[in-house]
């Protein structure tokens, strides 16, 4: 009998499900298991429901979760097998500052569960302070949906940001570098893959809503990836999929010297990492006048995604784990 996995998270519009869960369904299905995935939102409903195939399935995997203690006593008795997967740093603030209740959920959560897979190396260390059974599993991206041929203007120089408005105060803050760099540069531009804009930043910009089916021609039609982070502890929780996202698409990135953005590049090799405005305007002005160098760096990033955050190589790492509990 194949072992049943059941998948527990906030909704299937997360970016966590999405990709730490979803995407995996069907390699979990070609191995033998029986994935399946439950919305825990929507009051007692979906709590008993929860509750009920938990107690059903052989392993249960909370994505990013925490619950009352009164719950996940609840479901840590239903659950023979209980995995705690996160990607971000659940125990703070959004604003990096600390919090005692999600520190306080967290902790009961990592201490409740069987095995904690964890999204980077800051994550991992928090968790192991509270449960030694830690696993490393990067949130990875289908490599292969990024090779796609796209032309890149001759009129702009383009800089390729992609997220969403809960991270667009990233991007504002790096309007005095991205100025910087502008006076550097001629025609530079930014292009936002995003659900907004910013119009008046002192910077030409080039709006594009974000689709499933387009984020990857959008990405390889610019000429660099950026990607600002702030220094705070929920910014060092973030998976860097931003980065993986555009070396995927064949693109050099510049980032923040911050979080899991500066394990992922290879400086001077895939990108650069960048700590202040002159820094920034220096390493885009110098990519923008050699394209040669851009074609080298995207090339070495697209091979880095592919051996070390591509869906296969992260499923297996991720299979071994789920076997040794099944």
């Amino acid at each position: 009998m194949s072992a049943r996995l059941l998948f527990v998270s906030k909704g299937e519009a997360s970016s966590s499900t999405r990709y730490r869960a979803l995407q995996f369904f069907p390699l979990w299905r070609q191995a033998g298991f029986e994935p399946a995935h439950l919305t825990v939102s929507g009051g007692a409903g979906a709590t008993l429901a929860m509750l009920r195939e938990a107690g059903r399935a052989d392993i249960v995997i909370v994505l990013r979760k925490t619950f009352p203690a009164a719950l996940l006593w609840l479901l840590r008795r239903c659950a023979r097998r209980l995995v705690f997967d996160f990607d971000d740093a659940i125990f703070c603030n959004s604003d990096g500052t600390p919090s005692r209740t999600r520190m306080a959920r967290f902790v009961a959560m990592a201490r409740a569960s069987d095995r904690i897979l964890a999204g980077n190396a800051f994550l991992a260390r928090r968790a192991a302070a509270f449960n030694p059974a830690v696993t490393l599993v990067p949130t990875c991206l289908d490599s292969g949906r990024y090779r796609v041929d796209a032309g890149k203007p001759a009129d702009s120089f383009d800089l390729a940001w992609i997220g969403s408005h809960s991270t667009r105060k990233y991007l504002a803050e790096a309007m005095p570098w991205l100025a910087a760099a502008a006076a550097k540069v001629p025609g530079l531009r930014l292009k936002i893959i995003a659900d907004f804009d910013l119009p008046g930043c002192g910077v030409a910009t080039l709006p594009v809503a974000w689709h499933a089916d387009s984020e990857a021609r959008e990405l390889a039609a610019a000429h660099i990836g950026i990607a600002p982070m702030r220094d705070d502890d929920w910014s060092r929780g973030k998976c860097a999929l931003k980065v993986l996202q555009c070396m995927a698409a064949g693109l050099p990135v510049v980032s923040s010297r911050a979080g899991a953005n500066a394990e992922v590049i290879r400086e001077g090799e895939t990108g650069f990492l960048a700590s202040s405005p002159a820094e920034w305007a220096a390493r885009i002005a110098l990519l923008a006048q050699d394209a040669g160098l851009r074609q080298r760096m995207g090339e070495a990033g697209r091979r880095l995604v592919e051996a070390d955050y591509s869906i296969l190589p992260v499923f297996d790492r991720l299979r071994s784990v789920i076997d040794g509990l099944a």
